[in-house]
C-alpha cells in the first residue's frame, strides 16, 4: 500500500541520528510489547507480513508520533481485536472478562530460543524461475490497497537482475489471508540516476530484493 511507512526517498524528515549507546528499550513496556508479540506470533494465529501490515496500516498521524515499539503495540491490539482474540472492553479494562479462543499452541519457556529464530521461508517452485542474473528487467508500477514488499521508489524501473535467491511465501499474499502462493525472489541493482534522476550522484547504486510478480522483461 501506498501509505506513510513507505518514504524511501522523501524529502522533509531531516537526517537520521542515532542515538549513542541506545539501549535495548527505554522503557519497561517496551520489553513486554516484543515479548506478547514473539508470544503471539509463536501460537500461529497471524503471520509475520500481517504483522508488518498491520503497522502499515495505522493513520499517518499516528505512525509519525510514534515510537517503534509503540507502532508494535498498536498493532498488537488492532491485530487482536480484528481477529476476536479479546474485545476492546477487556483491552481497557486490561483482563478477560470471557472465555477466550482455543490457540494452536502457546509459547512454554522451553520454547523461548525457538521463539527468536526466525523460521525459513523458502518453499518448493512451482515452475521456472523467468529470470536469471544479467536479464534487464523493469519492475511494474503496482499500487496495490494491501501490503507488498515493492517499494514506490522503486516501481516502473528498470534495473539488472544480480542473483537469484530461491523461491519463498509470497508477502503480498500471505498478508492478506490468500495463502503461501510461493514465488521465485531477486536481487535487483539499479543505477541511483534510474531511481532517484539526474541529481543523484552519479556513482550511486541501490540494490533491492524483488519478487517474481513484481518484475517484467525490460
Amino acid at each position: 500500500m501506498d501509505g506513510i511507512h513507505d518514504m524511501g526517498g522523501m524529502h522533509g524528515f531531516g537526517k537520521v541520528e542515532p542515538e549513542p549507546d541506545e539501549p535495548v528499550f527505554h522503557a519497561e513496556w517496551e520489553g513486554h510489547a516484543l515479548a506478547i508479540t514473539r508470544a503471539m506470533g509463536y501460537t500461529g494465529v497471524w503471520t509475520i507480513d500481517q504483522t508488518r501490515a498491520g503497522i502499515e496500516e495505522l493513520p499517518p498521524d499516528v505512525y509519525l508520533s510514534s515510537s517503534y515499539y509503540k507502532k508494535w503495540a498498536l498493532r498488537l491490539e488492532n491485530l487482536v481485536l480484528a481477529l476476536g482474540l479479546a474485545g476492546a472492553d477487556e483491552l481497557k479494562v486490561g483482563h478477560a472478562s470471557r472465555p477466550g479462543k482455543a490457540l494452536k499452541r502457546k509459547l512454554t519457556v522451553a520454547d523461548v530460543p525457538a521463539s527468536l529464530t526466525r523460521g525459513s521461508f523458502a518453499r518448493p517452485a512451482p515452475s521456472p524461475a523467468l529470470f536469471k542474473p544479467g536479464d534487464r528487467v523493469r519492475t511494474k508500477n503496482i499500487h496495490p490497497a494491501t501490503h507488498t514488499r515493492l517499494p514506490r521508489y522503486a516501481r516502473g524501473r528498470t534495473g539488472v537482475i544480480e542473483a537469484l535467491r530461491g523461491c519463498h511465501v509470497f508477502p503480498d499474499t500471505v498478508a492478506i489471508g490468500n495463502g503461501e502462493n510461493p514465488q521465485w525472489l531477486y536481487t535487483v541493482l539499479f543505477e541511483g540516476r534510474e531511481l532517484w534522476g539526474d541529481s543523484a550522484e552519479p556513482s550511486l547504486k541501490v540494490s533491492i530484493e524483488a519478487f517474481e510478480p513484481y518484475l517484467e522483461p525490460a
